[in-house]
């Protein structure tokens, strides 16, 4: 794992200008890297949910709704979202460009680089529930709400080349029943069988 984090170089700008549904799916299988002061953490990306405001009801910025919160979503793609729910830090990529208020949100992690250090910082040993959910996530890798607006382009918070999934599977997004139509909308992408996702069947 070392020589992966190695070679491990921060995918390009580019990379997040893609329609949002396709970055949803193409962070699948990439490694999310967080360098802290007491040490590296990182794991694949296994699951996502694509949210797509102003016309999504589930998204924070439907119907363009602009707050401190929500600023980053109108800048440039490839910055990073994150915002507490339920007192965790949830970590989002901004998507849809410049004035188009889009991003992704990532939900499960397979573990990879610094297991010790998530297992400490979550004080648990089941290497399987360490990042199976995005408030899980963020607290093994060190995640925190400093990181907002940071861009995904270079450390201490970065993403890079992983592994081609072999297949996707998709179904509904997780937690937004208060959303009218938009809680149907099949915008929740996760690598097919993988054990570290939060849930597999496509409710």
């Amino acid at each position: 794992m070392g020589d992966l984090l190695n070679r491990s170089i921060p995918l390009p700008h580019e990379f997040y200008e893609q329609p949002t549904l396709e970055l949803a799916k193409a962070l699948l299988g990439c490694l999310l890297v967080k360098e802290t002061k007491e040490g590296m953490a990182a794991g694949f990306i296994v699951e996502t949910e694509a949210y797509i405001g102003p016309n999504d009801r589930a998204a924070h910025s439907y119907n363009n709704r602009r707050t401190k919160r929500t600023e980053v979503m109108f800048h440039q793609s490839g910055l990073v979202y994150t915002y507490v729910m339920h007192t965790h830090c949830l970590f989002n990529v901004v998507s849809g460009g410049e004035g188009n208020p889009e991003a992704v949100l990532v939900r499960a992690l397979e573990p990879q680089c610094g297991i010790e250090l998530m297992k400490s910082r979550r004080g648990m040993k089941e290497l399987k529930s360490l990042t199976n959910g995005p408030g899980k996530l963020t607290k093994s890798v060190g995640i925190t709400m400093e990181d907002y607006g940071h861009s995904l382009t270079s450390p201490p918070l970065f993403i890079a080349k992983g592994f081609r999934p072999e297949s996707i599977s998709t179904g509904k997004r997780i937690g937004i029943h208060n959303s009218g139509e938009a809680r149907d909308y099949p915008w929740r992408f996760w690598v097919t069988n993988n054990q570290f996702v939060s849930r597999h069947q496509k409710t």
